[in-house]
């Protein structure tokens, strides 16, 4: 990095949703990073006028050298919307041009241009009526870099929530759970944890997946027939693996003070802690990439688009969170 000042891409994502508005709000702020957006031109400059926010784009040349943020001028990748955008009203047309920020801004990174991929929301509905697969962020930047798996962490301050599944039906999520999943996701939490987040000798605390973790089998056989003995090998290795425990009190304040980083088996299990603690500061990073990836917490906010009212404070923790991993 020239002069220790990273160059970060942020996408403004689903431009019928708050997207827009955040990287907009970030661009009044201060950086110590070299902030790039991908975007459209014309969208995020009627969005600008109409949230009242003075902020003057100019385009991003691959020659720039890193320099840090000048509060209300923005460096922007110019990326074609295919039809005209409705604040609140994702069309499917446009799902080409949420897709080629991604692609642009993991090709940046990839070659080492920028040093961090910041993402805003997309709706994943308007992409699957497009009829591309997509199942969230996590999963095609993991195709898209050649990753063989990723892992999504959601922080919070001192709380961090590893996702064995992500966007699964609930149904599915007991057929998903194997050995060869759980080894993968909790060596990687390990290792980054470690690598990423300096975390000497990290503390896991594994979620067991039915009520009091399996009750010993009168509950359920996942915690006991799948869940315990990787945990089991895993320590064996000197891996610090707590579990599994059960998830209604795992998050109470004396296991918290032992426990660096959650794994929990799906989605909704874990995140609600994690949300009702700090929403609005919330990030989520992908694990498990060649390349860094931060993103907020929430989704398009379709309501608030274009109102003034998003609140940015998700995507400012995470610009944050990318400059720190960087």
């Amino acid at each position: 990095m020239s002069n220790n000042i990273p160059k970060l891409i942020v996408t403004a994502g689903e431009p019928a949703g708050v997207g827009p508005d955040l990287v907009l709000a970030a661009a009044g702020d201060h950086w110590d990073a070299h902030l790039i957006a991908v975007g459209n031109k014309a969208l995020l400059t009627e969005r600008a006028a109409t949230l009242g926010l003075g902020v003057e784009f100019h385009p991003y040349n691959s020659t720039d050298a890193p320099q840090r943020h000048q509060i209300g001028r923005l460096p922007l990748i110019d990326i074609p919307l295919h039809a005209a955008c409705t604040p609140g009203r994702p069309d499917v047309q446009n799902v080409s041009h949420v897709l080629a920020q991604l692609d642009m801004a993991v090709n940046l990174c990839q070659s080492g241009e920028c040093h961090a991929m910041v993402t805003a929301p997309v709706h994943k509905a308007v992409i699957n009526d497009a009829g591309v697969p997509f199942s969230g962020h996590t999963e095609y930047l993991a195709r898209a870099t050649g990753a063989e798996q990723s892992l999504m962490l959601l922080t919070s301050g001192d709380l961090r929530v590893a996702l064995a599944t992500t966007h699964l039906p609930l149904r599915e999520v007991p057929d998903a759970l194997d050995a060869r999943l759980l080894k993968y996701v909790l060596s990687t939490l390990h290792h980054d944890l470690a690598s990423r987040f300096s975390c000497a000798a990290p503390r896991i605390t594994v979620l067991g997946l039915n009520p009091h973790a399996g009750e010993g089998g009168h509950l359920g056989s996942e915690d006991q027939a799948v869940i315990t003995p990787v945990c089991e090998m895993l320590r064996g290795e000197g891996l610090n693996i707590l579990g599994p425990v059960p998830a209604d009190s795992a998050f109470i304040p004396s296991l918290r003070a032992q426990t660096d980083a959650y794994l929990a088996m799906y989605h909704d299990q874990g995140l609600p802690v994690l949300k009702a603690l700090g929403f609005h500061g919330a990030v989520n990073v992908t694990l498990g990439l060649p390349i860094i990836r931060t993103s907020v917490d929430h989704g398009t906010a379709l309501d608030l688009a274009a109102t003034g009212k998003a609140d940015a404070g998700s995507l400012r923790a995470a610009i944050q969170t990318a400059i720190d991993l960087a």
